[in-house]
């Protein structure tokens, strides 16, 4: 009995001592589908537990250089993860891309002004327009180089109202505050009750995802398993769930 209760001990003590937790720092667009993952990745890694903090991303990868436990680093952009590399925060060969999207202008679900494409936002009737600030959010990039290639950043910037982020945007105009907005196809997924797409914009620049493992985060290790369950046949097929495209 002695034997058995010793094992008991020495089983728990390892499961213990290989449990972790996993800080992810992750675009706000990311937010639906990871949650779905790190409680999928959860199931299949007994103890570990998964915690995430959804932003903007040009705003994590500060968070990150000041200092924040992070183990994991989700960009919208390739343009903030180039951040991070520059500020030496990555840890070597992790960085990867897992998903795809595409920008897409979105308005009230109860709308009424005549908005079908970008070049309609040019109306005299449309004030409001959000969209992500180009200079800390990946979406407002997208959105201002799709603007000035069709010529038209001069007529829409000053109506812009700047999102913090994607889902902030989001939010102007599922209650209505704002006439028209640009988003992810994916977070007009999430709201599709309350807002629909007009148009889908083409970007030069191709919207990719890019994941990557933080050098001085606490559990590097642990952050490296879970960046490999996200671009896994499971992980990729949650995001797929949830509209995102292959890497």
């Amino acid at each position: 009995m002695r034997a058995l209760k010793l094992g008991v001990v020495l089983m728990l003590a390892a499961t213990g001592a290989s449990a972790a937790e996993i800080t992810v720092s992750a675009a706000a667009s990311l937010t639906n589908a990871f949650k779905e993952i790190g409680a999928a990745y959860e199931k299949e890694h007994a103890g570990d537990k998964v915690q995430f903090n959804f932003a903007a991303s040009d705003p994590l990868v500060q968070q990150i250089a000041k200092g924040a436990p992070v183990d994991v680093f989700a960009s919208a952009d390739q343009d903030a993860m180039d951040k991070a590399d520059t500020l030496k925060l990555l840890a070597p060969a992790s960085r990867r891309n897992f998903a795809s999207n595409s920008l897409v202008l979105i308005t009230p679900l109860a709308a009424t002004l005549p908005i079908k494409g970008i070049a309609d936002l040019q109306q005299a009737g449309v004030t409001r327009v959000t969209m992500g600030n180009p200079a800390s959010v990946p979406v407002g990039r997208y959105t201002r180089h799709a603007l000035e290639q069709a010529k038209l950043w001069a007529a829409v910037e000053p109506k812009a109202i700047y999102g913090a982020s994607v889902r902030q945007s989001l939010d102007y105009v599922a209650r209505g505050e704002v006439d028209a907005g640009f988003v992810y196809a994916t977070d007009a997924a999430v709201m599709k009750d309350k807002v629909k797409v007009v148009a889908t914009v083409p970007t030069e620049t191709p919207v990719s995802y890019p994941i990557a493992v933080i050098a001085a985060g606490p559990q590097a290790a642990a952050g490296r398993k879970f960046a490999d369950y996200v671009l896994s046949s499971s992980g990729q097929a949650i995001l797929a769930k949830y509209g995102f495209g292959r890497p």
